[in-house]
């Protein structure tokens, strides 16, 4: 394996990382006003994901950077093509993180209420549009001869993109509720289990459906059918889990089902990197888009000195902050 394949594995990582820890902060985003009843209790809710919300963005934030340091050209064409999608996921990133500050600035209820819809909102677009923007790397977009997109905005909601950006919300719905009813107690905890109980065998048939359609586009081996057989298979054993009521099991399960999904994504797509749907020869690769092999190198010294720390940072907070939270 070279530094290039390295550095897909590498990007694969952090964007599956992302959508592992940063999966149920959007859900209890979505959730947190539908399982908590007075305001008391959606503050709670909240609060169980408050230690951890910033830090998680952090890894969409360390995946995006590598892609732009290690394949400069699949950065330039993929965030150039979704120009205006990108705007809208940080519209969505900001209104989401603003809301957490201002939420309790003023004790009003339309104030809270306010706050609380553009929590809601926020928590729905983001991984929506990115499950829209990571789709299309596999189903293609229109590419010519010297890496450039000649398409218009809405040429990025092709229905694989758009499906895959449907499976990942209700993938991260599920684990939100799947997270509440790890954290939280009483009425709050019992709400959150009938929520994870209604969504979990949705996301068995959106995941199944997934998995099939990203087999028969991608063509690209026995590799990632193994990773995408995994994913309906790890859904279906959290939608067991949930409703025997085991809280542990299902959130572990559900974020297995996330991590299989995203990963089976990338495996799908290599050795390419974003598929032209003009043609074929016109698809940027790994071998096309890489940085030369110093900044590689030197990218991975860092990233072997640092990596692991953030991990026992990352890992250490959620011990510090393990217990559940009350009304």
């Amino acid at each position: 394996m070279g530094l290039p394949e390295l550095w897909f594995v590498i990007i694969a990582v952090f964007w599956t990382g992302f959508f592992v820890l940063e999966g149920f902060d959007f859900g209890v985003g979505v959730l947190h006003r539908f399982v908590g009843r007075t305001e008391r209790e959606r503050r709670v809710a909240i609060n169980t994901i408050g230690p951890f919300w910033d830090g998680n963005e952090v890894w969409l934030v360390v995946g995006g950077a590598a892609i732009f340091a290690a394949f400069p050209g699949w950065y330039a064409t993929w965030f150039s093509a979704s120009y205006l999608a990108v705007v809208l996921l940080l519209g969505a990133l900001i209104i989401r993180g603003v809301s957490f500050e201002f939420r309790g600035k003023v004790d009003q209820g339309g104030w809270r209420r306010l706050w609380s819809g553009t929590l809601t909102v926020g928590s729905v677009l983001a991984p929506l549009v990115l499950g829209i923007a990571l789709g299309d790397l596999v189903a293609g977009l229109p590419i010519d001869a010297n890496g450039e997109f000649t398409g218009s905005f809405w040429d990025l909601f092709t229905p694989y993109g758009l499906w895959t950006g449907m499976t990942l919300l209700v993938l991260c719905l599920l684990n939100g509720a799947t997270f509440l009813g790890l954290k939280t107690t009483d009425e709050l905890r019992l709400r959150a289990h009938a929520a994870a109980r209604r969504i979990s065998w949705a996301s068995v048939l959106v995941v199944a459906a997934f998995s099939v359609w990203t087999v028969i586009i991608a063509d690209q081996g026995w590799a990632p059918i193994v990773v995408l057989v995994l994913a309906p298979v790890a859904s279906f054993a959290a939608a067991w889990a949930v409703h025997r009521g085991r809280d542990g099991p299902g959130f572990a399960l559900t974020a297995a089902a996330v991590a299989c999904t995203v990963t089976g994504l990338f495996a799908s797509l290599y050795p390419n990197v974003l598929v032209s749907s003009t043609d074929a020869a016109n698809s940027l690769t790994v071998g096309n888009t890489a940085s030369a092999d110093y900044a590689l190198t030197v990218m991975s010294v860092i990233a072997l000195v640092f990596f692991p720390l953030v991990l026992l940072y990352q890992g250490w907070s959620y011990v510090v902050f393990r217990h559940r939270l009350s009304a």
